[in-house]
């Protein structure tokens, strides 16, 4: 098994099911995406370009879906957390309830135009 893959499946919960709910977004999002394992975390690559990572941030309780997209995102800042970071911005979500399939999707599809 790859190393992207047993982040995710070694993670406790809630992590793992918002993890694995999230992948199954993505990866039926964009088919052609690849997984893997950079700064000990998943991250997706679309047409070899970074798409976005997933880190469980298990001191804070959530898990990030992080994007870089500087200006791209900004019809999206009211769902999104960037603090202080200048390039990333990021979805946080703390139960896979609480993840707007719909948001994630349009997010995803204009990093990956």
């Amino acid at each position: 098994m790859k190393p992207a893959e047993l982040y995710i499946l070694n993670q406790p919960e809630p992590f793992k099911s918002i993890l694995l709910h999230i992948q199954l977004l993505v990866e039926s999002t964009f088919p052609e995406v690849v997984m893997q394992y950079k700064w000990k975390i998943p991250v997706y690559y679309l047409n070899g370009k970074q798409l976005c990572y997933l880190n469980a941030s298990h001191k804070k309780g959530y898990v990030d879906v992080g994007f870089w997209a500087k200006n791209l995102l900004d019809d999206y800042n009211a769902h999104l957390v960037s603090e202080k970071r200048t390039v990333v911005k990021s979805l946080r979500y703390t139960s896979v309830e609480e993840i707007d399939e719909k948001i994630l999707i349009e997010v995803l599809q204009v990093i990956g135009l």
